[in-house]
């Protein structure tokens, strides 16, 4: 199977996950709009969704999905999305559209994580694919001098800005042995709006494609 063969085969797995009649939380990314395409094939079935940014937003939209404002919402039973790198643990590194901070809001309200990925994003060590901040744009230089005290090496994505109106550092460099310690350490550098690290909260569930076909860890 080629790498979007295996996305479309986690993206259509992923719908056996989703509760009849529920409100559903999508991600952002080449996956997820995988996903976002299946679940226009059982939009009669679902309520609506709640996305994680813009671009998804408007995706969900063009297939005649309600969106809702998660403020609205009581209960969400489940979130669908990606990643750019992902342990047998199941913790994860995103960020790489920037919508990481939204993304991880999304999967903090919701009961249950489901990560769709293709078999290229499973590693056994994160820190290969480098490292999303978001960041207050003032702070910037600032969060990076604290980031090279860590070990990273820092590097300010071009001519982006998140949806939240920040910018974004990319930190490369990095071997992360104890992601749920470093992932409490740069959210608690001044300035900083959240990292791509999702250790404290990761993953319940992984449908990962594979040449054999689509292959579920749960941890």
């Amino acid at each position: 199977m080629t790498q979007d063969e295996q996305k479309r085969a986690v993206a259509a797995a992923a719908i056996q996950h989703i509760p009849i009649g529920s409100i559903v939380g999508v991600g952002t990314g080449s996956t997820a709009n995988y996903f976002i395409d299946e679940l226009a094939k059982i939009k009669h079935k679902i309520e609506g969704a709640v996305a994680s940014s813009e671009a998804s937003a408007q995706r969900l939209k063009s297939h005649d999905i309600d969106v809702y404002d998660l403020n609205n919402i009581d209960d969400l039973p489940v979130y669908v999305d990606g990643a750019d790198e992902i342990t047998e643990n199941l913790h994860m590194v995103k960020g790489g559209g920037g919508a990481l901070t939204r993304e991880k809001i999304v999967a903090a309200v919701a009961r249950k994580f489901i990560c769709i990925t293709d078999q290229s994003k499973l590693v056994n060590v994160l820190g290969n694919f480098p490292l999303p901040i978001e960041v207050i744009p003032m702070a910037r230089s600032f969060v990076a001098r604290e980031i090279v005290l860590l070990g990273g090496q820092p590097a300010l994505r071009q001519g982006f800005t998140t949806d939240n109106g920040n910018v974004i550092l990319d930190i490369h460099a990095l071997q992360i042995m104890n992601p749920v310690e470093l992932e409490t350490t740069l959210n608690q550098i001044t300035g900083v709006v959240t990292n791509g690290l999702f250790a404290r909260r990761c993953a319940n569930t992984l449908l990962l494609g594979t040449d054999d076909g689509v292959r579920e860890i749960t941890f």
